[in-house]
């Protein structure tokens, strides 16, 4: 056979594309990497712990949950909403101890995420969620202007908004003090003013350009304010050993397991459900994207790092930066590790009043002031359960003010639902009337028993029951027991009318 081979024109098959929006994955994913940054180094100062450890949980977030499945453009990493109690659980039980309570958080996430209970994280009162991100907000902000003055807060949400005053008379008299502050102050006011800049100037972050700022004007000025103390990436791992798991049989220790357990989770769902708001492509899948916090949190617990929650700010940025799939933060992950790798003896520069101030204005963005008066004009109820719950975070715990709120939350609804209306007809002569509609249960009990009550005792009754849509057993028993001594003072005996 001679001649050769006659080959088609166009070749038949064509290559599935690869990254088909590369190119906006990667513009985005820097736009992400510079929010993250001051705030990684930002948190981790603020929980007490050294600044590469909130960088490795920033890591983590993207290269580990970044491409797990679930929501495909939220960003994870360490989160100013944990910031408090991260710093109360190292104060009380020590950064080693840190490592299992993460540990132990991402696992129980990734069996809840596993038994299909991610979903119903969105049950949990929205006023119980805000409430607790406004009280966390207003314990960051109290907490964060000691350090913004270079002095030590107090222990307590209480003693840090009581200690106030005096931070302000002993800063006046101190010039290092008074230096601290205004760094931290002007910090504050570029954060405030850098959405009113022109665009093209926004396309820089507006963290990274207020601590970028004070970064050069530290020197420039010779301020004499402190900076970030550096370790090296691979020096901050701490491993969890045998005696820091131990501490797990602390109730202590459990309750603050559990306090991480549901504050990142809801958080993170929540978080989900809004940045689903912001974009057109898939929705998240909350079983899936709560395995992924679970096993983002067990390496991070693993490694001894920050715990890990998805982060509005980030999400929104990666969003309205162009990012089209996961590939963007999980590239944010990859600028992270490269800049902790090469780039670290940067973080030595830093001044931590300007740390400071973006934590300040992260907290403030975290009390939802217009929500409160639009819930106030609306749903007085649920506005009374957002303020408690924060009022209880600061003067309590986060733990115990949580739990406050939810335990508000519950008895609201369970009073709503025992909606019950009595009507009483009587008609001067025959029998009095009494038609009950609605959700009779043993908390409009007493309201039920004085109107029967204070029915004339000589006088027939006629109980209509039909109307209800629930009677529970107490209210049952209360009625039996009701007609029985109505009957026994030598009146005909009352007549129940049921469906």
């Amino acid at each position: 056979m001679t001649g050769h081979m006659k080959l088609p024109h166009r070749f038949p098959y064509r290559f599935p594309p690869q990254l088909p929006h590369l190119r906006q994955d990667f513009a985005a994913s820097l736009v992400v990497f510079l929010v993250a940054l001051p705030l990684c180094v930002g948190v981790a100062v603020a929980s007490g712990v050294p600044a590469e450890l909130g960088l490795l949980t920033g890591i983590v977030g993207g290269l580990v949950t970044g491409l797990l499945p679930g929501s495909s453009l939220q960003v994870s990493g360490p989160a100013a909403g944990l910031t408090v109690l991260v710093f109360e659980a190292v104060r009380e039980y020590g950064l080693a101890v840190l490592g299992v309570i993460v540990l132990a958080t991402g696992l129980i996430q990734l069996a809840m995420g596993a038994l299909k209970l991610g979903r119903y994280f969105r049950a949990i009162s929205v006023a119980v969620v805000e409430g607790m991100l406004a009280g966390i907000g207003l314990v960051l902000i109290a907490g964060q202007l000691y350090s913004v003055a270079g002095a030590q807060a107090p222990a307590s949400g209480l003693g840090k908004i009581a200690g106030l005053p005096g931070l302000v008379a002993d800063s006046a008299g101190s010039t290092t003090a008074l230096a601290s502050f205004g760094l931290g102050a002007a910090t504050i006011a570029v954060l405030v003013l850098w959405k009113h800049l022109p665009r093209k100037v926004r396309t820089v972050p507006g963290a990274l350009a207020a601590v970028a700022l004070a970064t050069l004007a530290t020197p420039a000025f010779d301020l004499p304010v402190a900076t970030v103390e550096v370790r090296g990436l691979l020096d901050s791992v701490q491993l969890p050993g045998l005696e820091a798991v131990g501490g797990l049989a602390s109730v202590g220790v459990l309750g603050t397991v559990l306090a991480f357990v549901l504050i990142a989770s809801a958080e993170s769902l929540f978080s989900a459900a809004a940045v689903d708001r912001l974009h057109d492509g898939p929705r998240t899948e909350y079983d899936k994207e709560l395995m992924a916090q679970g096993a983002g949190n067990t390496v991070c617990g693993l490694l001894g790092a920050l715990p890990m929650t998805a982060v509005i700010v980030r999400s929104a940025a990666n969003v309205q930066a162009g990012a089209r799939t996961k590939a963007s933060r999980v590239l944010h992950g990859v600028w992270l590790l490269l800049f902790a790798a090469l780039l670290p003896a940067v973080l030595a520069y830093i001044p931590l009043p300007a740390l400071a101030g973006v934590l300040v204005h992260a907290g403030w963005k975290l009390i939802p002031l217009r929500g409160i008066a639009v819930l106030w004009r609306e749903h007085r109820g649920e506005a009374l359960i957002l303020v408690v719950t924060a009022v209880a975070i600061v003067a309590v715990s986060m733990f115990e003010g949580v739990l406050i709120g939810l335990a508000l939350a519950v008895a609201k609804t369970a009073w709503e639902a025992s909606h019950l209306k009595l009507e009483i007809t009587d008609k001067g002569a025959g029998p009095v009337q009494a038609h009950l509609s609605g959700n009779a249960t043993f908390l409009r009990l007493p309201k039920i028993l004085d109107s029967l009550e204070s029915l004339p005792q000589d006088r027939p009754v006629e109980l209509d029951l039909s109307g209800l849509h629930h009677l529970d057993h107490a209210c049952r028993t209360a009625l039996e027991n009701w007609a029985q001594r109505h009957s026994a003072a030598g009146t005909e005996p009352v007549k129940v009318t049921a469906r």
